[in-house]
């Protein structure tokens, strides 16, 4: 005699909470094979939404690895405050480590161009090295740059920190491999299937704190290569370019120096997202000078070091 079994039934899962479950299982995962994960953090949607998934993912212990925040010194104030708050009120540990310090002591020297984005990478791969992290957490997206949709979300670094896309393993049926040399570390990449859009959806869905700077708001700024740019120390207004007040928005957090804002009225999330509906160029090809020094600019920062 034999029996029959009913199939399961269905589960409806909906398409954020789907990748929202991905995160969740890729941070855990990494928890339990490496041993000493960092979460780079720098204030910007993409880095709030990935804190706030490897909370849910440790819940209810508590976050079992530090932040690392590579900081330019050329920060938009808004950002600070908002990572100097979070840090606070959910009590995690942050490590800072700041381009001013190694310019101060002769390990960078400052761009003629003023912008310290590239200037990162040295920092980042001292910090990993000083702290022996072996897992690197990162909020980038393959939707942002052709570079990054190169990227595993598993992605071996070798011991000078560079990438090689033919030293990358195949991740078949949702398995990670990390294994790695004395040395060696991976970046892990848990949002590198989530778009922009899914981003803002998240922080809709799950009231994720972002700073204020990504909704619109009165700025005095200049326009430069196709971008409203903020004044500032970094360098400019240069002589020909007007100071105007706009109601802007940033869609990106960086540099301020190769960072610009977008026109915008877009003053609630709803707004943002009923805005990016409409949107046909990504956050970075819009609003970031750094990824148009070259075709190939985030692949060649990206062999060097770069997140």
């Amino acid at each position: 005699m034999t029996a029959t079994m009913a199939a399961p039934a269905a589960v409806g899962v909906d398409h954020l909470a789907a990748l929202e479950s991905e995160a969740v299982h890729i941070i855990r995962e990494v928890v339990a094979e490496f041993d000493r994960p960092v979460l780079l953090f720098s204030g910007g949607k993409d880095s709030a939404v990935l804190l706030h998934l490897a909370r849910r993912a440790m819940h209810p212990a508590p976050l079992p690895f530090p932040l690392l925040h590579v900081d330019t010194g050329h920060n938009f104030p808004e950002v600070i405050a908002y990572r100097d708050r979070l840090v606070t009120d959910l009590g995690l540990r942050l490590h800072v480590a700041a381009v001013q310090d190694w310019i101060d002591d002769g390990r960078l020297t400052e761009r003629p161009d003023g912008t310290r984005n590239p200037l990162q990478i040295v920092p980042l791969l001292d910090t990993i090295a000083e702290y022996r992290f072996d897992a690197v957490f990162g909020g980038a997206r393959r939707d942002e740059d052709r570079a990054r949709a190169k990227e595993r979300i598993v992605s071996l670094r070798d011991a000078f920190g560079g990438w090689d896309p033919r030293r990358q393993r195949p991740e078949l049926w949702n398995l990670y491999n990390g294994r790695h040399v004395a040395g060696e570390h991976v970046r892990v990449f848990p949002l590198s299937n989530w778009t922009e859009l899914d981003v803002w959806t998240y922080i809709a869905r799950r009231d994720v704190p972002v700073p204020s700077i990504y909704f619109a708001h009165e700025r005095e700024v200049f326009a430069r290569d196709g971008m409203w740019l903020t004044a500032g120390e970094w360098g400019g207004p240069r002589d020909g370019e007007q100071v105007v007040t706009k109601s802007v928005r940033y869609r990106t957090v960086g540099d301020a120096s190769c960072t610009g804002a977008v026109e915008s009225c877009a003053t609630t999330i709803e707004e943002v997202l009923a805005e990016l509906t409409t949107s046909r160029i990504t956050e970075r090809g819009a609003t970031r000078a750094d990824d148009r020094l070259s075709e190939a600019a985030m692949e060649d920062r990206k062999r060097e070091g770069y997140f």
